[in-house]
């Protein structure tokens, strides 16, 4: 199983319009809006889960693709607590 990162979203944007576009790619198995913890408003993104065999390709067809007035940036989830290293900045 594979957690998709889904970016860009319009706040108005629910997860069965996001179950939907995923769903032509393969087999989802679950979308997570997520909310702000204070004000409880959409933050403009959500994860997707699909089986790994589906997750690339619908990353692949969906980054970029404009959808309710958006361009969506998608990409494979990365775990939580991993980030990327930056060089310090002289």
């Amino acid at each position: 199983m594979k957690s998709i990162y889904v970016g860009n979203l319009a706040f108005e944007t629910t997860s069965d319009q996001i179950w939907q576009l995923f769903a032509e790619h393969g087999d989802v198995k679950s979308v997570k809006l997520i909310n702000d913890r204070d004000t409880g408003k959409p933050r403009g993104f959500a994860f997707v889960e699909m089986d790994d065999e589906y997750a690339e390709g619908a990353v692949d067809a969906t980054d970029g693709v404009e959808f309710e007035g958006r361009s969506l940036k998608v990409n494979i989830a990365r775990p939580r607590g991993v980030w990327r290293l930056r060089r310090p900045r002289h």
